[in-house]
């Protein structure tokens, strides 16, 4: 089968005087029946060239899929007198809720089975559970589109009925007052940006429903949460680069909202209530890795705000954990994650021991102010996912459960390692790598360079079960910890972002060449992988280095970076203005321009390339990686493989069963192995 070719309809797209021809500007029409039978075509020549690979797929679906325990649970938490958990059953893709009263010795009371739910539909995501105080009521909301677009229903727990409420384009989450009637809940609107808070009374119809709180600023998305005491109900906006709260006391759902401190432009803050303060985080007074504060709760503006852990250069603050009787604060020094408990009293401020060379590690779920138990996850490269227990008061802790991989896996038969490469302005990078002991070095090894590189978000070296299939077949798998990530510290994001965006793409290329150099891989078995953002790092690099990398997997790439930054109806575009900059200001748009894989593609040759999207995404249109392979073949001078998977059932983040989603998993790793020749 000959690969589609896309007809060419010029669009002229003007702006600060420069001319663009867009000729797959017609493809991001998906009611247009020559689109869906573009992306079809598409999707059947991927099959035909992945024909040889059918068998593979399938065993690798299989191996991935055996490797995980299928009746399965999570660990229980307690919360209001209820422990809850959630369970995975034998041949189910969809997890079942429950909880038990009191005691974990007492009887399961099923609270949702999403496979039951789920049945009818391709797609189907249950989110945003909240119990209400009294424990008699539960919100739950349901995306079966995949366009992270939520109804809100209501269930009585003592009956089993779905009551007659439903709330439709919101975010899936509510909050209850303490009345047990009385719900907040975040809108969107045409754009898909949250910017309103909604007041539902049980029983009701949504059109009697009361906004409480409109977000105008298009660069600013609202939400809406409860403090852990319980307390407050709290409407927070935010921008990239700056934060506003709004309160009230979970008694009075009726009183007005009173604003905690007005925004500024670059002051971001988050905050939380413990006793009669509150506790803020924040970048006040160019603290850049953030430090702890806290204010009375009737005095919250900035000017009353108190220092109680201060800035530390060294030293990124990622969150904070408030108990009784102790203050947990999860700190990044060196790009490793480290756990600072500290006692209100004084009389105790240690850190909790980690001791492999890359790993990760987290609070948990801990609903509970009473109690000096800390729970949180640890794991590395090498080590399955653990849930621990901390008793922060005699310091000894519990494994109450490490992610079980079933088969013959045996962490000793892997090591991981990090290395530093030196980056073209002399930034030192770190590289996390993992590899089979019994993978050699060598310039014929594979090894897949991950990435993503934005928001500040960073990539961390987790264990994955289903990695062991790459793992197990010789290849080395590495993460590069680029800066627009927050790896060492938020200088390390501003660095990758905006105008510095350029810092994110020579970090990783600088990777590449620093793995080849030190003779772990060979550009003949280089590959790069990443996805949304970090498919957008893939088609920057392949423009900038287009023979560095035998392959590359760019999963729903964020590619035509100039055209989505100008159209302010496309979701997230105005509210990451703070981020890649506003393309309407002509210093951003030609410096967008400079790195937007879309509109750089040149006659010239590229690695072999597979890249996916699915047809609702809502994060990064379809549209975009459509074009972008458009383009390519249009232009490209060589023979290599040139893929198109567009999942015509699901959006942004994939297919929605548990097991479903291995099979895009498996058609990725056929692809790499495939061009290493591996057919088993």
């Amino acid at each position: 089968m000959q690969a589609p070719i896309a007809k060419k309809i010029e669009q002229k797209l003007e702006k600060h005087g420069d001319i663009r021809i867009d000729n797959y500007y017609w493809l991001n029409d998906r009611e247009n029946q020559d689109v869906i039978d573009y992306l079809t075509q598409e999707n059947e020549y991927t099959k035909t060239v992945l024909q040889t690979t059918e068998e593979l797929q399938t065993k690798l679906f299989e191996e991935m899929k055996a490797r995980i325990k299928e009746d399965d649970s999570s660990v229980p938490y307690k919360m209001n007198g209820y422990w809850y958990l959630t369970e995975f059953q034998k041949g189910k893709e969809y997890p079942i809720h429950k909880r038990r009263k009191d005691s974990l010795e007492n009887p399961d009371e099923i609270l949702f089975d999403v496979n039951t739910m789920a049945e009818g539909h391709t797609y189907y995501k249950l989110g945003g559970l909240s119990i209400s105080p009294n424990n008699e009521m539960c919100t739950f909301g349901v995306d079966n589109v995949s366009r992270r677009i939520y109804t809100i229903q209501v269930k009585d727990l003592r009956t089993g009925e779905i009551l007659s409420d439903k709330i439709e384009n919101t975010t899936g989450g509510s909050v209850w007052a303490a009345d047990n009637k009385t719900l907040f809940y975040t809108r969107k609107d045409e754009a898909l940006r949250a910017y309103q808070i909604w007041k539902h009374k049980l029983g009701t119809k949504q059109e009697d429903d009361v906004l409480v709180f409109e977000e105008t600023d298009d660069t600013f998305s609202v939400y809406v949460y409860k403090s852990k005491s319980r307390d407050y109900i709290i409407i927070g906006t935010s921008s990239t680069v700056s934060d506003e709260y709004r309160y009230i006391n979970a008694n009075q759902p009726d009183a007005n909202f009173k604003i905690f401190q007005e925004r500024e432009r670059d002051l971001e803050y988050s905050i939380e209530h413990f006793g009669n303060e509150f506790y803020i985080q924040t970048n006040k007074d160019d603290a850049f890795n953030f430090k702890l504060m806290k204010t009375p709760i009737d005095k919250t503006e900035q000017e009353n705000w108190i220092e109680v852990i201060p800035h530390r250069e060294e030293t990124f603050i990622e969150g904070f954990e408030i108990f009784k009787n102790y203050l947990v604060i999860e700190e990044r020094t060196n790009g490793l994650i480290q756990m600072n408990i500290k006692a209100w009293d004084k009389s105790e401020d240690y850190y909790l021991p980690f001791n492999e060379e890359t790993y990760t590690a987290g609070s948990g779920t801990n609903p509970d102010f009473d109690t000096d138990i800390l729970r949180y996850g640890y794991t590395s490269l090498t080590t399955p996912t653990s849930v621990i227990d901390f008793n922060m008061k005699d310091k000894t802790s519990e494994v109450k459960k490490e992610q079980e991989v079933l088969g013959s896996f045996d962490k000793d038969n892997y090591v991981s390692e990090r290395i530093w490469a030196e980056a073209r302005d002399g930034e030192k990078v770190a590289i996390s790598l993992v590899r089979h002991k019994d993978t050699k070095l060598s310039v014929e090894t594979p090894l897949l360079l991950y990435a993503y590189g934005s928001y500040g978000y960073t990539i961390e070296p987790n264990f994955s079960s289903v990695r062991l299939s790459l793992l197990d077949r010789g290849f080395i798998y590495a993460i590069a910890h680029i800066r627009g990530g927050q790896y060492l510290g938020r200088e390390w994001y501003e660095d990758g972002k905006m105008l510095e965006k350029k810092n994110t793409f020579f970090d990783y290329i600088d990777c590449a060449k620093y793995l080849i150099q030190k003779g772990y891989t060979s550009t003949p078995h280089l590959y790069g992988m990443g996805g949304s953002a970090g498919g957008l790092l893939m088609g920057a690099v392949i423009n900038y280095e287009p023979t560095l990398f035998n392959g590359i997997v760019a999963q729903v790439p964020f590619v035509d970076v100039v055209t989505t930054m100008l159209d302010d109806t496309i979701p997230l575009t105005t509210g990451e203005y703070d981020e890649w900059g506003n393309p309407n200001e002509e210093e951003y748009y030609f410096y967008m321009k400079e790195y937007s894989p879309y509109d750089n593609v040149e006659a010239k040759d590229y690695p072999n390339l597979y890249v996916s999207t699915g047809l609702h995404d809502s994060q990064v249109q379809y549209w975009e990686p459509a074009k972008w392979v458009a383009k390519l073949r249009d232009l490209k001078t060589d023979n290599n493989i040139l893929l198109l998977d567009t999942n015509m059932d699901t959006g942004h983040g994939g297919a929605s069963g548990r097991f479903e989603s291995l099979k895009e998993d498996a058609k990725e790793d056929a692809f790499l192995f495939m061009l290493e020749g591996i057919k088993e």
